[in-house]
């Protein structure tokens, strides 16, 4: 089944009524990797690479929407990004403000809830106020779940779930025998969503680069080659396309 048919099957299962139809992943989540190679390629700043990556990122978000996948986790701002040159994580905070400020508006609209991973405290104010006000705006959304890493690393995650953990050991409200695979999934950023179905990278690079480790478990993986500010609809449909044609065994063996 090539990719237009996959979406004509998807579009008639949509219009009758079927939210999320077993071909589709219920959760989809992006490394957006490539736009510093783009800028390169094209000779321009890599702020321009990451203004970029951002216009290819609304028409995924709408597209996701319009194919009724129940969530999408993007990485956008890791833990380690502190690390890169200072003009560019200038620029990667500039993005947050003006990414929030032209798509708050349509997102909301959209029914689209939206939710930070990450620890928002270390962020600069204007940045971190941004962030707050929009899950507090979105809150009551029940569409798309969009979360946005930001500051963001999966074994700090890890680290607070089990502190979090520890506190309620602590002040007597759970016994250590009672901790088990949910308890430290419902102490995640994510808690309550569905894991991880399809993870995409773009660009050609294979490594999880510490994104949601314990929520890509039995994640499905696709790499394209292709750089992040020219991955485009119909790329995200081949790879929506690749995962329909995956058998997902869960560690069992096929019937």
């Amino acid at each position: 089944m090539n990719t237009r048919q996959v979406m004509e099957l998807w579009k008639a299962w949509k219009a009758d009524g079927v939210e999320n139809p077993e071909t589709l992943p219920k959760h989809v989540a992006i490394i957006m990797d490539g736009n510093g190679r783009w800028a390169r390629k094209h000779r321009l700043a890599v702020s321009r690479g990451h203004r970029q990556g951002t216009e290819a990122l609304r028409e995924i978000i709408r597209h996701t929407d319009d194919l009724g996948i129940g969530a999408l986790s993007l990485y956008a701002f890791s833990t380690e990004n502190w690390n890169r040159p200072q003009e560019e994580v200038a620029a990667l905070m500039q993005l947050i403000l003006d990414f929030f400020a032209s798509e708050i508006d349509e997102l909301d609209e959209k029914n689209v809830r939206i939710l930070i991973l990450g620890d928002k405290g270390a962020l600069p104010e204007k940045q971190r106020e941004t962030l707050i006000e929009a899950e507090r705006r979105t809150a009551g959304n029940t569409g798309l779940r969009l979360n946005i890493a930001v500051n963001y690393g999966s074994r700090a995650e890890l680290a607070r779930a089990a502190r979090l953990i520890a506190e309620e050991v602590r002040d007597g409200r759970l016994r250590p025998e009672e901790i088990g695979e949910e308890t430290v999934a419902g102490h995640l950023y994510t808690a309550g969503q569905p894991d991880v179905d399809l993870l995409i990278r773009t660009s050609g690079e294979m490594r999880l680069s510490n994104f949601l480790l314990y929520q890509n478990a039995y994640a499905e993986f696709v790499f394209p080659e292709v750089l992040w500010p020219d991955f485009t609809v119909a790329e995200y449909d081949r790879c929506l396309e690749i995962f329909a044609g995956r058998n997902r065994r869960y560690g069992g063996r096929q019937a």
